[in-house]
């Protein structure tokens, strides 16, 4: 190859990166062909909360571990069936943290706070705190989300002050203020009771331009759950991004107890898991903000399906349970189910709660009961869908993590 052509290859490359920005893909890997990511992370939730972050082999198992303090308090909501803390599933909430670019942003339920965190380039289970944390403004913060388009970060709180707060964030100075509690009014404690009436999960459109909040109803008390969409006033040169402070409800018929989501990649579809039933599909009007029910499927053998992922490389969802011990894979179209890893041989707890899809391999964490140990269950599902196993469960007793533990993220 000769030096000009070098030099005008060099030149279309750059010229690429400029117009059309470096590749990525919000939530799953940059060009969609990696088959490995490079490590896990999730929260002990402990009195001293802390990130646990556990590297990733070439073969996508897991080994060693550190443990990285946020410098605030972890908490546990009370179980309304014993009135005593809860865990498994402590929050009651998916993506208690969450990950953009080369920085993690963790939710500190006991203090109410945010913290954020840089991933090392090179060895990303060394992650350093970005600025101050700051104050979430509601009680009980247990799921976060975060725009890399829009320098966004938003909290979900679900305490006696619940509801939604929002704070740009810069790479290098960390957090900004909070901005002010746009309030969901649940009548909730601190902490609170759960699992129903309580905000379940928080996370952006595909795109980026709409914050997407579930939270959960109490059949028992007539009390109906719903899905709250805030849209995102992007920056105009004169300011940073902003949530606007209304939001758009609704409640989709069929539906009761909303959990765990995740948008369907390609479209404005959300997948989302409902704990009295199984899991939806619902479509989301681009012009109303409302959401409708367009499939639903009922897991016969459910005890609280809470907790889902999508796998690009399967192109189907995994669904999790804290009751019963097994995952269960479902389709993008109509939510039927696809298959049922039975995950008892595997897992001595009684179940599995958040899990994360990564490349060809799938983390699922069960924080067991206080009486087993808590562990993270790997799966290869790189035979496409029906193929997925259990290549791995790796122990959690050396990194001191227990039943309190929560969330569940990767960096590809």
């Amino acid at each position: 190859m000769t030096a000009i052509l070098r030099k005008i290859l060099l030149s279309t490359a750059l010229w690429s990166l400029l117009v059309n920005g470096a590749p990525y893909s919000h939530g799953g890997c940059p060009s969609g062909k990696a088959s490995v990511g490079k490590a896990i992370y999730f929260l002990t939730n402990d009195a001293e909360n802390a990130v646990v972050a556990v590297p990733i082999a070439s073969d996508g198992t897991l080994s060693h571990g550190t443990v990285t303090a946020t410098g605030g308090a972890g908490s546990s909501s009370i179980s309304g069936s014993t009135m005593m803390p809860s865990g498994p599933d402590a929050l009651l909430s998916q993506n208690a943290l969450t990950i953009v670019g080369q920085n993690l942003f963790a939710v500190n339920a006991g203090s109410n706070t945010l913290t954020m965190m840089s991933i090392c380039e090179s060895d990303p289970t060394i992650l350093t705190p970005v600025g101050k944390s700051v104050s979430v403004l509601g009680e009980f913060p247990n799921t976060v989300a975060a725009s890399a388009k829009n320098n966004l970060v938003c909290v979900g709180s679900t305490g006696a002050k619940a509801g939604i707060s929002c704070a740009t964030f810069s790479p290098y100075a960390g957090l900004s203020e909070m901005d002010f509690l746009r309030p969901f009014g649940l009548g909730q404690s601190t902490p609170p009771v759960g699992p129903t009436n309580t905000v379940s999960q928080t996370f952006f459109s595909e795109d980026e331009s709409l914050l997407l909040t579930t939270v959960k109803g109490d059949p028992t008390a007539n009390k109906t759950g719903f899905i709250s969409v805030f849209p995102v006033n992007p920056s105009c040169g004169c300011g940073p991004s902003s949530l606007s402070p209304k939001d758009t409800r609704s409640s989709p018929p069929g539906t009761a107890v909303l959990f765990g989501s995740e948008p369907i990649p390609g479209g404005s579809s959300v997948f989302v898991v409902d704990a009295s039933f199984g899991a939806v599909i619902l479509s989301l009007d681009e012009k109303t903000k409302k959401a409708s029910l367009f499939s639903k499927q009922v897991i016969a053998d459910q005890k609280a399906t809470c907790w889902v992922t999508i796998s690009r490389a399967t192109k189907s969802a995994f669904v999790t349970d804290p009751v019963v011990n097994h995952i269960v894979e479902m389709s993008l179209t109509d939510a039927k189910i696809i298959s049922t890893v039975n995950t008892t041989m595997a897992n001595a707890s009684p179940g599995l709660i958040d899990l994360k899809a990564a490349g060809n391999f799938i983390y699922a964490l069960s924080p067991g009961n206080g009486t087993t140990e808590a562990e993270v269950l790997v799966l290869n599902v790189s035979g496409g869908q029906g193929s997925a196993k259990v290549v791995q469960s790796f122990g959690l007793n050396a990194l001191g993590v227990g039943k309190s533990a929560q969330g569940m993220q990767v960096l590809m």
